[in-house]
């Protein structure tokens, strides 16, 4: 599977305004925020390399010109390209819509400020197994490290919806995701919308395949988060 992994772009979403983490955002991106002495995008793009990946786009908005001059088109092995947001955000699923003829057929998904230390090639592989047009890694959360917001029954996704909070909602999205291009023809160039508006279709039309796994989350969109990564990420050598 590496091989093909090799072939699969992750499309990585660092467009947002990272309001929570201001003041430190005000002045730079939230992809060159310093975590463990370097920026979090070095972090990922070195495990999204040890991971296989050897292609990635960064779909970017405030401030994105400082990405591009810091990481330029290769990076940690990895060709970068970019996809500029433009004069309004887009939201998460409108970035990608824009940046879709740089990604190809089908694509990993990748928030700009998560750290996702699981394998990837077993997710792409259950992927193409599934026939399905979308993917949603889950984690068995029970609310710990976030609102869990999936329904996640008998190795399906039931319910995905961030707003409702229902009891029987012990999984949350984990934030690596798979699509096939297809899923965002019926969106127009410019519309605004989100992602997860995209996955809730999917999970109506049964076409989103849910893929659980073991190991926690990190995140550094918030102070706690980027602290807790902070941690785990200044013990590695």
């Amino acid at each position: 599977m590496s091989a093909s992994l090799c072939q699969i772009p992750v499309a990585i979403l660092a467009g947002g305004l990272a309001t929570r983490l201001r003041p430190i955002t005000e002045k730079i991106p939230k992809s060159l925020v310093p975590v463990a002495g370097r920026p979090i995008l070095a972090h990922q793009l070195e495990m999204l390399h040890a991971q296989g990946i050897r292609y990635a786009v960064l779909c970017i908005g405030f401030l994105g010109e400082m990405i591009q001059r810091e990481f330029g088109s290769e990076a940690y092995g990895i060709k970068l390209e970019y996809s500029f947001d433009g004069e309004k955000l887009l939201g998460t699923g409108g970035a990608i819509k824009r940046a879709l003829p740089k990604l190809g057929e089908e694509f990993f998904i990748l928030y700009g400020d998560s750290y996702l230390p699981i394998p990837y090639a077993p997710v792409a592989e259950f992927f193409q197994r599934s026939g399905k047009l979308g993917l949603m890694t889950v984690y068995h959360n029970q609310g710990k490290y976030d609102t869990s917001n999936v329904v996640f029954r008998d190795g399906e996704i039931v319910v995905y919806d961030k707003k409702a909070r229902l009891p029987e909602m012990h999984h949350i999205d984990y934030g690596l995701s798979l699509f096939r291009s297809s899923v965002f023809a019926a969106y127009a160039a410019d519309q605004v919308f989100d992602l997860a508006e995209v996955m809730g279709k999917l999970v109506r039309d049964k076409q989103l395949a849910g893929y659980e796994v073991p190991e926690r989350f990190y995140e550094m969109g918030s102070p706690a988060g980027l602290a807790e990564l902070e941690a785990l990420l200044a013990k590695k050598p």
